[in-house]
C-alpha cells in the first residue's frame, strides 16, 4: 500500500516536498491556512536571485550545483522554465571578505567570473553610483527565479498528479509520534508528516522557539526614470557589498518590477501582521538606495513590501526528525527559495528512512 504523507505548509518548501514525493510514487495531502498558493506567503514574489557565489557561506555554495539541477527537473515537469540566467555584479567600497571566498567556490565548480576595473565602473554601469568603489567582479552561474509563476504552475502540476490540497485549513496540532494532523477539528491520519510551516513553525513546534526566529523583512519595488528604463531592461543583478547594508538589486523583466532589498535580519515581528511595510521600516533601505543608485531621488517607490522568514543565528537550514513520524523542514531566510528542491530532497530522504 502506498504511503500517505501529510505536508503542513503550502510555500515553496512544502510544494517542492510534495513534488519530490509524487515523483517517488507517494500519496500526498498538503495543508495551508490560506489559499494555495498563498499571495501573502514569502514564496509568492516577483523575482529572486539564485547564484553559486556565497562569500564565506560555503555550505550554501556546496549545495547550489544540485539545487540548479533539481530546478531543471522541476521546470521540465511543470512545462515552463521560470528562470532567466544573467550575470551578477558584486562591488565593494572597502574589503568585506565576501568576494575572495566566492571566487574560491567558483574555481571548485568551474564557473567563470571577471574582475572589473573600478576606474571604469561608472562608465560601464551608469545606473550605479561608482564613487568609492574599490573592487567589482562579474559572476557567472547566477540569475533570477520567478517565484509566483513557479508556485502557481507547481500547484497546477501537483493537482494533476493527484495531490490533495486543503486550502484555508489551519493546522491546530500535529502528533509527532503517530502522524496525525488536526485541522479545524478534523483529524487526518498519515504515515508521516512534513512540517514546512515557515515563520509559523514555532506554533506547531514550540520547542524550536529559541532556535528558529520569525524575522520581518522588507523590500521596495521601484519605477526608474523613463530615460533609464531601457538600461534597466538589460541590466544584470547588482550586489552592493556595503558593510552596513548588503543591498541587492534585481532588475525589471517582463512581469516584474525593479526591486531593492537587503540581507539584514530584523529577528522580530508577528507573521500574522500585515505585509505592507511602513516608511520607517524601509528608511534604511531607502538610504541604501541612495548609496547604490545614481540619482536615486528620481526613482518612484511603487510598493513597500514586508515578508517573514524563519532564521537561525548562523543561517543554517534545519532539516531533521521531529518525532517518530514527523520531519521538520525549515529553510533559513530568502535563501530557502533558491534551495527549496534540494532541501525537499533532504527532507524526503529522512521521511523514507523513517518509513523503512
Amino acid at each position: 500500500m502506498t504511503a500517505h504523507i501529510l505536508i503542513v505548509g503550502g510555500g515553496i518548501n512544502g510544494l517542492t516536498s510534495a513534488w519530490t514525493l509524487v515523483r517517488k510514487g507517494y500519496r500526498v495531502s498538503l495543508f495551508d491556512q490560506g489559499p494555495i498558493p498563498n499571495p501573502v506567503a514569502s514564496s509568492f514574489d516577483e523575482h529572486r536571485i539564485t547564484r553559486h557565489a556565497y562569500g564565506p557561506m560555503q555550505a550554501y555554495a556546496q549545495r547550489m550545483p544540485r539545487a540548479f539541477a533539481l530546478w531543471d527537473q522541476l521546470f521540465e515537469d511543470i512545462g515552463a522554465r521560470h528562470f532567466e540566467p544573467m550575470p551578477m555584479i558584486a562591488f565593494e567600497r572597502e574589503e568585506t571578505g565576501w568576494i575572495d571566498p566566492s571566487l574560491e567556490d567558483l574555481r571548485a565548480t568551474g564557473i567563470g567570473w571577471r574582475e572589473l576595473d573600478p576606474a571604469q565602473f561608472g562608465a560601464e554601469h551608469p545606473l550605479i553610483r561608482a564613487e568609492g568603489i574599490t573592487r567589482a567582479v562579474a559572476f557567472s552561474g547566477s540569475g533570477m527565479l520567478f517565484p509566483s509563476r513557479i508556485v502557481t504552475d507547481l500547484v497546477v502540476h501537483l493537482a494533476a498528479q493527484g495531490v490533495t490540497f486543503h486550502p484555508h485549513t489551519k493546522v491546530d496540532e500535529v502528533d509527532f509520534e503517530t502522524g496525525r494532523v488536526t485541522a479545524g477539528g478534523v483529524e487526518h491520519v498519515g504515515d508521516h508528516v512534513i512540517i514546512a510551516a515557515g515563520a509559523w513553525v514555532n506554533r506547531l513546534l514550540p520547542g524550536t522557539a529559541g532556535e528558529l526566529v520569525p524575522s520581518r523583512q522588507t523590500v521596495v519595488f521601484l519605477a526608474p526614470p523613463p530615460e533609464l528604463a531601457a538600461l534597466w531592461a538589460q541590466a544584470p543583478i547588482y550586489l552592493d557589498l556595503d558593510a552596513e547594508t548588503g543591498t541587492y538589486v534585481l532588475p525589471p523583466r517582463p512581469g516584474t518590477r525593479l526591486k531593492i532589498g537587503d540581507h539584514r535580519f530584523s529577528r522580530t515581528g508577528d507573521p500574522d501582521a500585515p505585509r505592507i511595510a511602513s516608511e520607517d521600516e524601509v528608511a534604511d533601505l531607502i538610504a541604501a538606495g541612495h548609496l547604490a543608485f545614481t540619482d536615486f531621488d528620481r526613482y518612484t517607490v511603487l510598493e513597500r513590501k514586508a515578508c517573514y522568514y524563519t532564521v537561525t543565528e548562523d543561517e543554517h537550514f534545519v532539516i531533521r526528525p521531529a518525532g517518530k513520524k514527523t520531519t521538520l523542514l525549515s529553510a533559513c531566510s530568502g535563501h530557502g527559495f533558491k534551495l527549496a528542491p534540494q532541501s525537499a530532497a533532504e527532507a524526503v530522504a529522512l521521511v523514507e528512512r523513517a518509513l523503512s
